[in-house]
């Protein structure tokens, strides 16, 4: 096990115009993602306070006198996870409506304000929210992608091709930073310890259910469904789970970033769409932990290998538009009748880029039945379609349509 060492975040010059502009900035994102580490570095040349909220002591005192507690505070403070102190956020409030300086609240957080009210509304329009994904395979070779811009802006000539080497260990090990030099024993006791952690604390933190003990084989559900429709009815049925709760449960998934929900594109109103979103876990380590799935298994089973890539591909894709020069949206596309594209990039002009996954070193024109459709549909507004596939090359397959190397994400 290798001595840790700073990776660069993609997602930095982001977060520093955040910090130059607004008073409250909160990056967000699952735990063990980094997020301490990168708000530390930012603030190391500044006299800053730095309180978190695993410690005790720190949440019965901002929650008896959550006003003091701000006012007595040495600022610039990075409070670190902030959700488990929802009192202070209408004190915090106060204090920038009193004081507009830039950059005097960082915080960190692993619960989506967006989705606990209580928190969004108290700072509307004065907090500024980053999320902060797991590593993303540029970051971990020094590299920002860009390979979302090259795609919309027609340079697909830029992306760069190598040999494909195998990737199983990246699917493997996944982003999360604490495991990237353990070998897979010790990434499977960190994953075991990280979801006892989400499941015992953060759940019971944020919500008080009954349900603890569904909710690991609810997550395991979900992992044998990554890269499927989410049908509620049938996951209800499976997991013995009513479906009332089951949805809540889902929520609070997607509020700790455990969790996500791939929305469907239809723009189209005039087309019968598929209308249910697509489910994925934010890391494909976490992924075949749960699924208990081994190097072997992977490399021997064409049919998990599809589902462990689609679920890292929209991952990295997601990672990348966190920092994308371009606003990108990330959708999936599916037609009552059957056609059907894995992901929808789409602009803030509506303009998008189809991308098919498939984990064989060959592709054939069949692959490109869906991204036709789109092309055909949508008209002006399709830019490009892309099929990631395992192989070295870019290949057209007609106008605006390419095969190209998965490894281009990231080279």
């Amino acid at each position: 096990m290798g001595k840790k060492k700073f990776v660069t975040r993609n997602i930095t010059e982001k977060l520093k115009k955040a910090l130059n502009r607004s008073p409250v900035v909160l990056l967000n994102g699952a735990r063990q993602t980094g997020k301490t580490t990168l708000m530390k570095h930012l603030y190391e040349k500044q006299n800053y306070s730095y309180i978190t909220f695993d410690n005790i002591k720190y949440i019965h005192a901002a929650k008896s006198d959550p006003i003091s507690f701000i006012s007595a505070i040495k600022k610039p403070v990075i409070f670190d996870e902030v959700q488990r102190v929802p009192e202070l956020f209408l004190s915090i409030k106060k204090f920038v409506d009193e004081n507009r300086e830039p950059g005097i609240f960082a915080l960190t957080g692993s619960a989506n304000p967006l989705m606990l009210p209580q928190l969004s509304d108290s700072l509307a329009g004065r907090m500024d929210i980053i999320n902060l994904y797991p590593f993303s395979q540029g970051e971990l070779e020094n590299k920002k992608e860009t390979f979302i811009d090259n795609i919309f802006f027609n340079k697909i000539s830029n992306l760069k091709t190598s040999p494909q080497q195998s990737f199983l260990k990246k699917l493997i090990i996944g982003g999360y930073p604490s495991v990237q030099n353990f070998d897979y024993e010790d990434c499977y006791e960190w994953f075991s310890s990280y979801l006892t952690t989400i499941l015992q604390r953060d759940v019971k933190d944020l919500s008080r259910i009954e349900g603890l003990t569904q909710l690991p084989n609810l997550l395991h559900l979900i992992a044998t469904r990554v890269g499927g429709l989410l049908n509620t009815s049938e996951l209800s049925r499976s997991s013995h789970i009513a479906n009332t709760s089951l949805q809540r449960y889902i929520s609070l998934f997607q509020t700790l970033f455990m969790v996500v929900l791939l929305k469907p594109w239809h723009k189209n109103a005039g087309k019968r769409l598929v209308k249910s979103p697509k489910i994925y876990l934010n890391d494909t380590g976490i992924l075949l932990h749960l699924l208990k799935i081994n190097q072997n298994k992977l490399s021997t089973d064409p049919q998990i290998f599809g589902k462990v890539l689609e679920n890292f591909v929209v991952m990295e894709l997601l990672k990348q538009a966190s920092w994308n020069k371009l606003n990108i949206d990330v959708y999936h596309y599916r037609t009552q009748t059957g056609l059907e594209v894995d992901i929808i990039l789409e602009d803030n002009s509506g303009n998008i880029v189809g991308v098919e996954i498939k984990g064989s070193q060959t592709v054939i024109a069949d692959d490109f039945k869906g991204l036709k459709h789109l092309q055909e549909t949508m008209k002006e507004s399709f830019i490009n379609g892309i099929v990631l596939y395992n192989g070295n090359e870019i290949i057209p397959f007609g106008k605006n349509l390419f095969a190209v190397p998965i490894n281009t994400l990231w080279l």
